[in-house]
């Protein structure tokens, strides 16, 4: 293997190297040891190698005037070619960590960038107290209800979480091969500027032309906008559309993200029931001037509003004067025919804001979304998104572009719904055999069930007993306006666990029970 390939290879699976030469066993040892912990953080050897030393310097493990190792024993003690080490010696020398003295060795520089030199020496502020941050605040989102999702449920055996990537499924190849395609020069001169306000173009075009067209959609290219995710739209909404006194309509149970958005600015929410058609259009419809609807698969309880529901809840829009927002939740996913037609598809009087999402389906960490709106209210939440972050990052709009463009997310959304519609017919098998007491709402797509217990379980303690023996479940109370919610409604995501191990976890639920 020559010293370009070695530079490339996965660190994954190397021998431990004998003491290197000019390095003593306790040296050698602590290069190995710092190595060690940025194997698999960076694509090559040559990338984790910077990595380490890096950090090395900014932690302190060497310090100014320091001398390295040479390159040949380095290159010995960590197992790489010694071609690998000089060249991440020297782009650290390009960066000013490092500084090459002649017939010397590398040093640490004492003159490296102001950025790697640690803190800052504390300031005497002499009596003055410190700000009251507490009392300053005009608002306090981290005193609301959110759903909580364990950090570490990736190592957890039985991940029944909502809303979460599977790396299974995902097609690494052709988001590869679109991710390249946004590296070659005509492409990066098309995202890489600054573009103020604006959309790139590329992925309007697949919005307007292969996305929206799908849930029967139309719309010219000033009523689209893309955002950070449908979160940013229904915050950016907010902040147009309501004040302290405005009544906003918001599903029971339903999405606590959007509850708590349009709640940081009004004080009028007002819970709508649902039953098993999705949203009930009643008497408290009348009160609101917007309702916020998730009609596809209704959050959390994943039940499909039918056609004359909707046609129903139109009907009720236009003759109380209301503005219904429609997240198209999840309309991609169904595992029983054709999704049914979007809200928007459906309404002539102007009064549906459509939301879409890219997150949701193709990846949750992509966060790209989208509104369709009148062009009059595009333009303003186009005027508030360039205060908030200008436009969302470009590299990743041209990258999705292509994915939509080339035919790779309509594959996608095929083979997503070929696996959900197994995972979730284990899942609900698996619940009638070992919990035959859990009731399952009846849903046709999506990504989740949602489930009741016996109404003396509480699933917040379940959810803390399941996650000691590894399984992870998310309890419904956050899902409720109510400062007392119902605490035996659990939601089961499906979207993240294997399905061979799907039996198993609720094998081992059905125990806790």
């Amino acid at each position: 293997m020559n010293a370009t390939d070695q530079s490339r290879t996965p660190s994954r699976g190397r021998s431990t190297p004998a003491p290197a030469g000019g390095l003593s066993r306790q040296k050698s040892a602590m290069w190995q040891r710092l190595f060690r912990r940025f194997d698999g953080r960076s694509a090559t050897l040559q990338a984790q190698i910077r990595d380490m030393l890096t950090n090395a310097i900014l932690d302190g493990v060497i310090g100014p005037e320091h001398a390295l190792p040479s390159s040949r024993a380095l290159a010995s003690a960590l197992g790489v070619s010694r071609v690998t080490v000089t060249l991440a010696l020297q782009h650290l020398c390009d960066a000013g960590l490092l500084a090459a003295r002649a017939r010397s060795g590398y040093y640490v520089n004492p003159d490296r960038p102001a950025a790697s030199l640690g803190p800052p020496a504390p300031v005497d502020g002499g009596d003055a107290p410190p700000p009251q941050w507490h009392a300053r605040l005009v608002l306090a989102p981290s005193a609301q209800r959110n759903i909580f999702k364990p950090p570490d449920w990736q190592s957890l055996p039985y991940p029944f979480i909502y809303g979460q990537f599977d790396a299974t499924l995902f097609p690494v190849a052709a988001w590869r091969e679109c991710a390249q395609e946004s590296l070659h020069v005509g492409a990066i001169r098309g995202w890489a500027p600054d573009h103020i306000d604006r959309d790139h173009e590329p992925l309007i075009d697949q919005i307007q032309q292969r996305l929206l067209p799908a849930r029967g959609i139309w719309a010219k290219r000033d009523e689209i906008l893309v955002t950070a995710g449908a979160q940013q739209a229904t915050f950016m909404l907010a902040t147009l559309l309501v004040d302290a006194d405005t009544a906003v309509g918001i599903e029971d149970p339903g999405y606590p993200d959007a509850r708590n958005n349009f709640a940081l600015r009004s004080r009028r929410i007002v819970p709508l029931p649902v039953d098993a058609d999705g949203l009930v259009v009643d008497a408290a419809l009348a009160r609101c001037r917007y309702v916020y609807v998730t009609p596809s698969h209704q959050c959390p309880t994943t039940v499909t509003m039918p056609l004359t529901r909707r046609q129903q809840l139109l009907e009720a829009a236009q003759v109380h004067d209301v503005v219904l927002v429609e997240d198209d939740h999840e309309s991609e996913l169904n595992h029983a025919g054709r999704p049914t037609a979007a809200l928007k598809s459906l309404d002539s009087a102007g009064r549906v804001i459509y939301l879409g999402s890219l997150s949701k389906t193709l990846a949750h960490g992509l966060r790209l979304g989208y509104v369709v709106a009148p062009a009059a209210l595009i333009a303003e939440l186009r005027a508030l998104r360039r205060l908030i972050m200008r436009h969302p990052p470009t590299n990743n709009e041209h990258t999705a572009a292509r994915f939509i463009a080339h035919g790779h997310h309509e594959s996608y959304m095929r083979r997503l719904n070929a696996a959900y519609r197994e995972r979730a017919r284990t899942l609900r098998e698996s619940l009638q055999r070992h919990a035959p007491t859990l009731r399952c709402t009846e849903a046709h797509g999506g990504s989740a069930l949602w489930v009741a217990a016996g109404s003396r379980v509480d699933t917040r303690v379940l959810a803390e007993r399941a996650r000691e023996r590894g399984i992870v479940i998310e309890p419904g109370d956050v899902f409720f306006a109510s400062e007392k919610p119902p605490r035996h409604y659990m939601r089961l995501g499906y979207s993240s666990i294997p399905v061979d191990r799907i039996d198993a976890g609720v094998r081992e639920l059905a125990r806790l029970l």
